[in-house]
């Protein structure tokens, strides 16, 4: 047990971070974050920003999948959603960047609504089902789509500010790691709140909270709307970080990808979100390192890159499923704990 939490009024109990210790890590980690492109190179900037990207998203998918209880398999397609809007804003408007983020959101929370109606009667396998149908939907309209470039996609010029053309990581970097820790902490305060007590609710048993008066349409419609717009968000800074969206880049292994991430993070936390996304994204980092090992003795190495991707992540999830369900935030808690307790023991 923690010493030094003792609350005294309303405002400490609905403090985000309680303690003196958890104010100055997060302090530090500010500074840490500010200093990193002074010092990291620029493979790590680049890195650093797609981890970011892919934070943001799994996070929107932690709200539906590990808050609500409501599987989805459609977040790629919502960040293509995301981008194209981008693209298209930039390309035939020419609207600041910060602007394009917001109504690429907004967008992508009217289309996840629509893809979220049916989830007040299915539900499981059945609602993953449904949203991969409507992955498909979407890439058709990427692909087919005149205003989306269809299958040669969209090249767009790069982000502006203050007259500035941000085209290198490095400076993107100041755009997307902002966006992606406003996002994190609106996804942290919103669980602190009565809409996300109601999603919580409704992933513990939807039928109890229907009886203590939770409108289960509603609020499962509004957490597709949360989760898309953080996809679309996501997908938008894709967008400018990259400058190319053709309807190739959100295909369905990219969905699993993040199911993955919230899966072996940790399903229902948002440290879950972070630790996951952060994992599988240096997962194919690891494996590129491994196969330029080995690709002297076993030329074909690189060729087999792809499946064996596939695999890992398979591989995965089965495992933190059989050995550690609660993913790697459980890992961090429980090594948290032994240093809270250290020397003694329990």
């Amino acid at each position: 047990m923690r010493i030094g939490t003792l609350r005294t009024s309303y405002a400490a109990d609905e403090a985000l971070f309680d303690t003196g210790l958890q104010r100055s890590l997060l302090a530090l980690l500010a500074i840490a974050l500010a200093t990193f492109p002074f010092v990291a190179g620029p493979y790590w900037v680049y890195m650093a920003c797609l981890v970011a990207i892919n934070v943001a998203s799994a996070t929107g998918l932690n709200i539906l999948t590990g808050y609500t209880g409501l599987v989805s398999l459609g977040q790629a397609a919502f960040m293509g959603v995301g981008a194209y809007t981008v693209a298209i804003l930039e390309i035939h408007i020419g609207t600041p960047f910060a602007l394009n983020l917001l109504v690429a959101g907004a967008v992508t929370a009217l289309v996840g609504m629509v893809v979220g109606i049916p989830s007040l009667r299915v539900k499981g396998l059945y609602l993953a089902i449904a949203t991969i149908g409507a992955s498909f939907i979407l890439h058709f309209i990427f692909a087919n789509w005149h205003l989306t470039g269809e299958a040669r996609g969209l090249s767009m010029p790069p982000a502006r500010l203050f007259g500035i053309d941000l085209d290198q990581s490095s400076e993107l970097y100041w755009i997307i790691m902002p966006v992606t820790v406003l996002m994190v902490l609106g996804a942290a305060n919103l669980f602190r709140t009565r809409i996300g007590r109601a999603f919580i609710a409704i992933r513990d048993r939807d039928i109890s909270a229907e009886v203590l008066g939770i409108p289960l349409l509603q609020y499962k419609l509004l957490s597709f709307a949360l989760s898309s717009f953080y996809a679309g968000v996501a997908g938008g800074l894709w967008a400018y970080f990259f400058r190319v969206v053709t309807p190739e880049s959100f295909p369905l292994i990219n969905s699993i990808f993040y199911l993955a991430a919230i899966i072996v993070g940790g399903m229902g936390t948002i440290l879950g979100g972070i630790l996951g996304a952060a994992f599988m994204t240096m997962v194919p980092e690891v494996l590129k390192l491994v196969v330029s090992w080995v690709s002297p003795w076993f030329p074909d190495a690189l060729a087999a890159l792809a499946p064996i991707r596939t695999i890992v992540f398979g591989a995965l999830i089965v495992g933190f499923l059989i050995f550690e369900p609660q993913g790697l935030a459980e890992i961090w808690r429980r090594v948290r704990r032994f240093f809270h307790l250290w020397p003694f023991r329990t």
